[in-house]
């Protein structure tokens, strides 16, 4: 019974991130928790190898973790510079190239 209300409250935490993503005024705060639900899961899986003692789940969750951190440094590399590669150069904001004309 435990287990079950453990796996109630993930689910409703998870639910939380996902009226963030959907509201959040800024794209930072929808990438933030797009961040935490990526969290939310990975403890949802991991809760469910427990229950369901299957330990190959873990890895999942592992490489799942990765994927989550990976994908939001990029998503942030892409909209703070614009691409995911700059070749040594400092990238300009837009601000300052409408000051500069």
């Amino acid at each position: 019974m435990m287990y079950a209300a453990a796996t109630l409250a993930i689910l409703v935490v998870i639910l939380l991130p996902l009226v963030r993503a959907l509201l959040g005024p800024t794209v930072y705060d929808r990438i933030a928790a797009m961040n935490m639900l990526g969290t939310k899961t990975i403890l949802l899986i991991a809760v469910y190898a427990f229950l369901t003692d299957r330990h190959d789940l873990l890895d999942i969750a592992l490489v799942y973790a990765l994927i989550n951190f990976i994908g939001v440094v990029a998503v942030l590399k892409l909209i703070e510079q614009g691409n995911f590669y700059t070749e040594g150069k400092t990238v300009v904001n837009n601000e300052q190239k409408m000051k500069e004309k």
